[in-house]
């Protein structure tokens, strides 16, 4: 089960390297994340909720922008908010 959201995202270019942590939690001197998620419409680059600060899901709820994936290495899962849907 797919929704459009998935099947029309696309891969961006990350507003920030790969440097293993997320960037507003370093910027707030934090290091207690847990995942990098990727936001796949505009490349922003954040925390999951598993994290304390959850930014990814912060980043949904001020931008609508539907569908993150995974940032972390070797992982290519694919998430849409708003149909609650994984996705590759």
């Amino acid at each position: 089960m797919t929704c459009q959201h998935l099947k029309e995202a696309t891969e961006p270019t990350p507003r920030a390297p790969y440097d293993g942590g997320c960037p507003e939690c370093v910027a707030g001197g934090f290091e207690d994340w847990v995942h990098l998620r990727l936001c796949l419409d505009c490349g922003y680059v954040a925390c999951c909720d598993s994290s304390p600060r959850r930014h990814m899901s912060r980043h949904h709820e001020e931008t609508g922008h539907p569908v993150m994936r995974s940032y972390e290495p070797g992982e290519n899962w694919r998430w849409c908010f708003v149909d609650e849907l994984l996705g590759a």
